[in-house]
């Protein structure tokens, strides 16, 4: 049975590289996926999803899924979705229409809330509809279980700004901008 799936964490949890190695584990078995990203990532190239250990791939984005034929989506075995916080709430409903209708799993990776602690739109569709929710772990610099993602600049935490800040003249080995943290060390 197909299911829509949600994979969500603070910043730094490997939800990127969970959502590749999920793509590879389909491919070597012989099985189509498609991978795609939200438009709105630009950061890495706009048809290269990539992860922080070094992790690489070409995808397309969520706008050419949602453009695909029906029939072209049913040759699919699963559809793979990083950086789904960015998402519409008609992409999201349009993710769930190919799990309910068309009878293909989409496994979606992506950040709960901001910086401040809202619910991005993407996120917010997905805790709504998602068949499963599943957390994506990690761990605040001070060893306790991260649950946000602080934004700071050179005087430390941000507490007001724009809900979404893409870096695109980043590299990928340049600073950060956000960080991950437990509800203590980033409380707003």
């Amino acid at each position: 049975m197909a299911k829509l799936y949600f994979y969500y964490g603070a910043m730094g949890s490997s939800k990127t590289a969970n959502a590749l190695m999920a793509d590879y584990n389909y491919r070597e078995r012989g099985q189509k996926t498609i991978l795609a990203k939200t438009n709105i990532d630009t950061r890495d190239g706009k048809n290269i999803i990539w992860s922080r250990i070094g992790l690489e791939r070409e995808c397309i984005l969520l706008s050419d899924i949602c453009a695909m034929d029906e029939e072209e989506l049913r040759t699919y075995d699963a559809i793979i979705v990083d950086e789904i916080q960015f998402a519409k709430r008609e992409q999201i409903n349009f993710l769930a229409h190919i799990v309910d209708d068309l009878k293909v799993p989409v496994l979606c990776y992506g950040l709960r809330s901001d910086f401040q602690l809202n619910l991005f739109e993407g996120s917010e569709r997905l805790l709504a509809i998602a068949d499963e929710l599943h957390e994506v772990k990690t761990v605040c610099w001070c060893g306790k279980k991260a649950t946000c993602n602080a934004r700071y600049n050179e005087h430390g935490i941000v507490r007001v700004g724009t809900q979404v800040l893409l870096h695109l003249e980043q590299s990928k080995s340049s600073q950060r901008d956000y960080f991950f943290s437990c509800m203590k060390k980033g409380t707003l």
